[in-house]
């Protein structure tokens, strides 16, 4: 399965970049940008193929099969010839050893996120504001047996079309709300832009906090499932936002305003306290 949404798009661009020559090149640095690309994509499946790879990444088979022979050697990833692909190894784990960049309050969500998790089964994402677009930084994929996703740390999602991003947009001060309208309405992505006009997407924000949730735009795929998400606040700040996302099949919509929308903002509530009391 390909990835979907703007991280995927973002591969294909990298890679096109560097096969037409778009960005500095010299063998070395041309080498190593492929096979972190590579990686990248490879971090995105439980089992790659190299045709998945080829497809998503847009390098060639040839290339591909160097590079992932020498990231197996490396101890990055591993061949499994019984599934009929390539997987990431434990290895992978030291590339963000050095990484601290999270803010307290992605912190103070993981003991709560991943207890969510292991009561409930779904997985959460925690998304913190990154320009105009939510970063997810903390997942509880790996923890959950009933995931639609393998992976979507370091994902960015638009505010107007993702739950974490509506979240976000829709319950950030007003001065914040529109000064984030104002750079969507520059963008060229297609999910940056407005829902119908201006006012129809101020309503739109309107009602989601009227409510007290945010759903994923139902033309986004995939749309076997759905992605609920609440703010976590500091007073009138959103520190982050926190989704849960599930398999439309398997839970009914009363079902999940009535159990699970109330464990969801317990487990704000939570995370909001927790990260008061780290400073």
């Amino acid at each position: 399965m390909q990835p979907a949404g703007p991280f995927a798009i973002s591969i294909r661009q990298r890679s096109a970049e560097w096969n037409l020559g778009m960005a500095p090149r010299s063998p070395k640095v041309e080498a190593a940008a492929r096979t972190l690309i590579l990686l990248e994509e490879l971090n995105r499946h439980r089992v790659a193929s190299i045709q998945i790879l080829h497809l998503a990444t847009g390098l060639p088979k040839s290339t591909i099969v160097r590079l992932m022979k020498s990231l197996c050697a490396m101890g990055y990833a591993a061949n499994d010839r019984r599934q009929g692909g390539y997987t990431v190894a434990s290895r992978v784990k030291s590339l963000s050893n050095g990484f601290h960049g999270d803010p307290l309050v992605v912190e103070a969500a993981r003991p709560w996120a991943l207890s969510f998790t292991s009561q409930h089964q779904w997985p959460l994402a925690i998304g913190v504001l990154d320009h105009t677009s939510v970063v997810v930084r903390f997942s509880t994929i790996a923890d959950s047996p009933v995931s639609p996703f393998h992976g979507t740390i370091n994902m960015h999602l638009s505010l107007l079309r993702r739950a974490l991003g509506r979240a976000y947009l829709a319950f950030c001060p007003i001065g914040e709300r529109l000064m984030l309208l104002d750079l969507l309405s520059r963008s060229t992505d297609d999910e940056d832009q407005l829902i119908g006009d201006r006012a129809q997407t101020l309503s739109m924000l309107r009602s989601i906090r009227k409510q007290g949730y945010a759903e994923r735009d139902r033309a986004v795929d995939p749309r076997s499932s759905g992605t609920i998400a609440i703010p976590i606040m500091s007073g009138d700040k959103v520190l982050a936002t926190v989704g849960m996302t599930y398999f439309i099949s398997a839970i009914d919509r009363r079902e999940l305003l009535k159990t699970f929308l109330p464990s969801l903002k317990t487990l704000a509530e939570n995370i909001s306290r927790s990260a008061a009391a780290l400073k």
